[in-house]
Parts: C-alpha cells; structure tokens; sequence
C-alpha cells in the first residue's frame, strides 16, 4: 500500500500544483498533470488502478470455491469502470438529464441508483467477507469521491465555472479520493488471497 499511497500522493500533488500555478505554467503541462483534465496522467493512474482490481477480481474468481459469480461481476465491473475513466461514458448519461446545483451533472442520479441496486444486491456477499469492513471502507472512499462530491462540484461549476480554481480544487480532492478508494481496494483484495 505505501508505493501505492506515494504514488496518489505525487499524481495528487502534481495535479494540484499545476491548477495553481497554472497561470505559470505552459498549458500542455497542466493538461498532462490536473486531475480535471482527461486523458492525461492522471487519468491514465486511475483507469491502471481499476484494471488492475478488475484483474485481481479475475484472479479470486478463478480460484473461489464460493461467490464465484460475484467475484466474476465485480471483476467486469471494474473492467467497464477501468475502461469508462478513459472513455468517459459516464458523462454521456448528462445529456441525456441534467438538473440545477448539487445535480448539475445529471449522470449522478442513474450512477447513484446504480450504486444503490448493487449494494443491495451484495449485502449476503459482504457478510460474508472476512475483510468486509475494509470492502465498505474502500467503496467509502471511491463512491464518496466519484458520486457524492460530484454534487458540490456541480454546484461550484454552476457558479464560477469549470476552468477556476475553486472548480479544480473540489475536483482534485474528488479524484484523490477515488484513487485512494481504488489503492485500499487493491491492496485489501490481495490481502484476501
């Protein structure tokens, strides 16, 4: 975990350096480090990060004697997100609705129920987890970042705009905490090997 956390803490840093120096700095090297930009570093970590649970969830699958099926769903889900922080699908879901303040970016609704349905759906997976807690607690840390803080974001880029520093402040907390949730993730499913 702690080459994983000194990575998150650079791609962080870097990110953050760059929104505030950005006036200093040449355009290209704030697009490849801010963690509000896609398809940069950044973005490239985190998608590394997911692929590498999903294969991970691929591994435990292989060799469960129980829950196989889950592993197996949980292993293609993180595939789908590896690919969509890449992609960004997700952001597509906005144009199809999009609300006022907290749900500015509509794709927060369909990912929420999405989230919800699932949690539900693996509640008798969870219990039986000997490292549920640190499940719950990853899923804390990547859900806090990618859905709820998404809400605040929505409010601040209504009123100041995507391209601020506020924006990208809100932003770079948001996406730490998802690559923390993706870190202590990885690092709890190969403690359960």
């Amino acid at each position: 975990m702690r080459p994983l956390a000194l990575a998150i803490a650079i791609v962080a840093a870097l990110g953050v350096a760059a929104e505030v120096f950005a006036s200093s700095l040449p355009p290209d090297v704030v697009g490849l480090l801010s963690l509000s930009y896609e398809g940069n570093l950044p973005t490239w970590f985190a998608s590394a990060l997911l692929l590498l649970c999903a294969l991970e969830l691929q591994s435990i699958a292989a060799r469960a004697e129980t829950w196989r099926r889950h592993w197996y769903v949980l292993a293609i889900g993180f595939a789908v997100m590896s690919a969509d922080e890449v992609v960004g699908a997700h952001e597509l879901l906005s144009t199809i609705w999009s609300g006022e303040g907290p749900l500015h970016y509509g794709w927060v609704v369909f990912a929420g129920a999405l989230v919800l349905a699932i949690a539900i759906a693996y509640v008798p997976f969870l219990r039986a987890q000997p490292d549920r807690r640190r499940f719950l607690l990853a899923g804390a840390l990547y859900v806090g970042g990618a859905l709820v803080l998404e809400l605040p974001l929505g409010v601040v880029a209504e009123r100041y705009g995507e391209d601020g520093l506020a924006y990208a402040l809100v932003d770079a907390v948001e996406e730490t905490l998802e690559l923390a949730g993706a870190a202590y993730f990885l690092a709890t499913l190969r403690r359960a090997r």
